[in-house]
């Protein structure tokens, strides 16, 4: 068996979605994907709601932590094969030049951390942010990597992030 595809999500905070995005993805693409997150401007911890959730779904949390994406653009970080951007703000800013020219698509979820109200309604965004992204990441994880030309994969990427309906 090859290698690992390297994935890199990014978000702003790296305290929410890009977290659980990188616990689904190890997850569910254990043996030929290997996740990653970082923050453009990492909030330094991980939100609660976050660790709750993937605590309660079975999640190991040892890997979570809140870390500045240019940790992985330095020599002798992993390099990324994907790189998906999962908030709108970290979509719009100018990211690090990441080695190895990986694929990138912006595959952007609502942040469940901005959420105001109760902490039944808190709780129900992460759900949700959780649900999109699982979706996406089942689908990501079922291309034919090793069959498909780079320009239709991209399209695929691209598509991913536009086909599914966005909470709010």
């Amino acid at each position: 068996m090859s290698e690992p595809y390297n994935v890199l999500f990014l978000c702003t905070g790296n305290s929410a979605r890009s977290i659980l995005a990188e616990a689904i993805l190890n997850r569910v693409g254990a043996g030929k994907f290997k996740a990653y997150s970082a923050g453009s401007h990492p909030k330094g911890e991980v939100h609660p709601f976050a660790l709750q959730l993937l605590k309660a779904l079975n999640h190991d949390t040892s890997f979570a932590r809140s870390k500045d994406w240019e940790e992985f653009a330095v020599p002798g970080a992993p390099e990324m094969n994907f790189v998906f951007t999962v908030c709108d703000n970290a979509a719009n800013e100018s990211c690090p030049v990441w080695p190895g020219q990986p694929m990138t698509a912006h595959w952007g979820v609502p942040d469940p951390a901005a959420v105001e109200g109760t902490d039944a309604e808190k709780h129900l965004a992460f759900a949700e942010a959780y649900r999109m992204l699982n979706n996406r990441i089942s689908i990501f994880v079922s291309l034919p990597m090793n069959t498909i030309d780079k320009l239709a994969l991209q399209k695929r990427l691209n598509d991913i992030g536009r086909d599914l309906p966005k909470a709010g």
